[in-house]
């Protein structure tokens, strides 16, 4: 089978180092690498990702040229939903034109069909697939496949399922993602960050709550959400600076999915900086992992920890972003494959990774 054409949005923190993997994957070929930041205009995308050798494509902002390519997908490592309007009007030239769009970014069109999405997050986007033929897939860690794939496949292994937990447990220390004015991790505790507000915890991170419960077949009652902080006694230094004491140093929060008056579905973190922050608190048995814990028939427990083993020193917070860039990279065959529309994981058939063995 031929190589799948890619274009790649995107070189920040994930997208570098995604597109070194795509060289050098035998089932996707490289086309173009589309950028918002004028500085890396013009520049081989080899010299932006950190490359020995040059790649021989060039980094650009000329969105049509990128379409004109003709790819078989774009995939998109554009920024966060903070940024939506840019990330919609992009995403839907493409899809309007034909092509089919793998993304990390949009995190609650991990379920589209979440109550809080608003409308003009989600029908540009279905106008866009209907007129080009094309659909559109987000996914992520978290949200995304730690708390749909795994949990929805370990539900499969079950006859009744009383509760299912996905859970992040993670250090922060060397996260240089935004969490002060998100998650008030280095300020005081009287600080109330966004995503303690119940409503905007749910839209920005609750997605699979819904779209687990459908996949069960239930309807929710209702979605609730619980935040607890913690407060260092002593000086933590992190990557992004240091966090003095009595400033937050962990937060610990759930959002629950409720049926017939009970907590079923349930997501948590655990975001410390620091392995012994909040030692109350759960974690893994390997530090940094994501877990999953089904109380049923049978109960199953599973953790699965994102490492780098070849000595590069890279920590497991990235590799938990190369894994997330590389679902969905390895998720366009399959979205190809599909009607034109929305895509969520419940679309997508098994990918085993073709071609990862070579």
């Amino acid at each position: 089978m031929a190589p799948k054409r890619v274009v790649v949005w995107g070189t920040g923190f994930v997208g570098r180092m995604v597109i070194p993997e795509i060289v050098d994957h035998p089932n996707f070929e490289l086309v173009g690498v589309g950028v918002s930041n004028p500085d890396k205009v013009g520049r081989d995308v080899g010299e932006i990702c950190g490359m020995a050798v040059p790649v021989g494509v060039a980094a650009t902002d000329d969105v049509d040229a990128l379409i004109a390519l003709r790819p078989d997908a774009l995939v998109h490592y554009g920024p966060t939903a903070a940024h939506a309007e840019d990330n919609i009007r992009l995403i839907s030239r493409f899809l309007r034109a034909g092509i089919d769009v793998c993304s990390t970014a949009m995190t609650p069109w991990v379920w589209p069909a979440m109550a809080v999405n608003p409308p003009n997050w989600i029908t540009p986007i279905e106008q866009a697939c209907a007129e080009g033929g094309a659909s559109c897939f987000t996914t992520g860690i978290d949200p995304g496949f730690a708390n749909d794939l795994f949990p929805l496949t370990l539900m499969g292994l079950c006859s009744q399922v009383r509760k299912v937990r996905a859970s992040e447990l993670l250090d922060y220390t060397n996260y240089e993602g935004d969490y002060e004015f998100e998650m008030g991790i280095g300020r005081e505790p009287e600080f109330r960050p966004l995503l303690e507000h119940p409503e905007v915890l749910i839209f920005a991170w609750g997605a699979t709550v819904p779209m687990m419960a459908h996949a069960a077949g239930i309807e929710l009652d209702t979605i609730t959400t619980t935040w607890d902080k913690w407060v260092t006694p002593t000086e933590r230094k992190t990557v992004k600076g240091v966090i003095q004491p009595g400033q937050v140093a962990a937060v610990r929060f759930t959002i629950n999915g409720v049926f017939r008056g009970e907590t079923r579905i349930q997501l948590e973190h655990v975001n410390r900086i620091g392995h012994d922050a909040a030692p109350d608190w759960p974690s893994g048995s390997e530090d940094d992992v994501y877990r999953v814990d089904i109380e049923g028939t049978p109960s199953i427990f599973q953790e699965t920890a994102f490492r780098f083993t070849d000595g590069s020193g890279r920590d497991p917070a990235a590799a938990g972003c190369l894994a997330t860039g590389l679902r969905a990279l390895n998720a366009v065959p399959a979205v190809n494959d599909l009607p034109p529309g929305w895509v969520t994981a419940l679309d997508l058939p098994l990918i085993p990774g073709a071609g990862t063995i070579r």
